[in-house]
């Protein structure tokens, strides 16, 4: 089950691609809770799941994978990816990638 989805835009020669980033309900199996997201490249979806110890930590270690994702990605590193108008992405992301951080997302979580 989805608990929401993301737009964010790729600006290209073409015009602007949309990548959707959906967070889908953590579940419980024998290895603990799985949240599941996936992010909608224009050339194919990425789909990983985070492992938690309940479903809070779950959905927190997915949002920050996320994040690494988003900032790893070609498309962020050569400024193509946006989300609103101050950018970043508004995903929490783990300290050790808080250099990457740009716009709202370095204000607030820099």
């Amino acid at each position: 089950m989805l608990i929401g989805t993301r737009m964010l835009h790729i600006k290209g020669k073409a015009g602007t691609a949309e990548v959707p980033v959906s967070l889908f309900i953590p579940i419980e199996d024998e290895l603990g809770w799985g949240c599941r997201y996936e992010i909608g490249w224009p050339r194919k979806t990425r789909t990983s799941t985070a492992w938690g110890f309940d479903a809070q930590q779950a959905v927190h270690l997915a949002m920050q994978k996320i994040a690494s994702e988003l900032y790893a990605s070609a498309y962020h590193k050569r400024g193509l990816l946006s989300w609103g108008e101050g950018g970043g992405y508004g995903f929490p992301i783990t300290r050790n990638g808080r250099d990457l951080l740009v716009g709202y997302d370095k204000e607030f979580d820099g």
